[in-house]
């Protein structure tokens, strides 16, 4: 008969929802969490299943074992040579990390230990990511032969192209402290105080109006597909459309009354 604990680490993906944030965990801590098919499969239903999710307002993306995560399972990928498998695996992980970005609420990265090739890609994709002094980041698919091509597009638009460029050739490891130098993470911070780092981040968010912030994420990355004016013209209607919610009257009608703020619950 099977336990609470053994279903737990039978699961490739584990999932907490409390107090609005809802935690996701990597969960193949033998395999430092590589994104095999089924992870790629399970990350994406779990990310779907957010988008109309009112209640969850901050999605924390975590991972048990060791490391964040090691990247593609290359025994897997070595399993199936075939060209057509490797087409519907790397668009499998380009929806992936789409649907990251376009899920309405922001999405912190919680990394410790390394986060590597398509690891690196996970954390360059979420919205935000916390890292202890520990943790290590590279996109090291060069060693062995492989361009981190996907990992890139993720890579090149957190940090400048030349440092991208540099990390994609040569597949160096950089620390954390580096990586929030280079604009990768947002905050460093102690091994043993990583969980209260996230928290905090997450409290702040929380305490904002949702209105405020799934427009504001929605608003964040459209904008910069676009050229200046075009970007302005966008922002300014996503501007008028956010002036007519009745959070964001509220809210300054309570700045006018030096009152704090009734939120609407989402």
């Amino acid at each position: 008969m099977s336990t609470a604990s053994d279903k737990l680490e039978e699961s490739l993906l584990i999932t907490d929802r409390r107090s609005g944030v809802t935690t996701l965990t990597l969960n193949r801590p033998a395999q430092y969490n590589a994104l095999s098919d089924e992870m790629l499969d399970a990350l994406q239903a779990a990310f779907d299943a957010l988008i109309d999710d009112d209640e969850t307002r901050v999605v924390v993306l975590a991972a048990n074992g060791k490391a964040f995560c090691a990247g593609h399972d290359l025994k897997q990928m070595r399993a199936k040579p075939e060209h057509s498998y490797y087409q519907a695996l790397f668009a499998q992980c380009g929806k992936l990390m789409q649907t990251i970005l376009s899920i309405p609420q922001p999405v912190i990265a919680r990394v410790h230990g390394m986060a590597t090739a398509a690891g690196c890609q996970l954390v360059a994709t979420c919205d935000l990511a916390v890292a202890a002094e520990s943790a290590k980041f590279a996109v090291s698919g060069i060693n062995v032969g492989l361009f981190c091509s996907t990992p890139a597009v993720a890579l090149s638009r957190n940090v400048s192209r030349k440092e991208a460029f540099e990390m994609l050739v040569t597949g160096d490891f950089i620390d954390a402290h580096l990586a929030k130098e280079k604009g990768l993470i947002n905050r460093v911070t102690s091994d043993e105080n990583l969980d209260a780092e996230i928290a905090t981040l997450c409290d702040s968010i929380c305490a904002k109006p949702p209105v405020a912030v799934r427009t504001g994420k929605q608003m964040f990355y459209q904008q910069l597909e676009y050229g200046v004016a075009d970007a302005y013209a966008f922002a300014g209607e996503m501007m008028a459309q956010n002036m007519m919610a009745s959070d964001t009257t509220e809210g300054i009608d309570a700045f006018i009354e030096k009152r704090s703020p009734r939120w609407k619950k989402p």
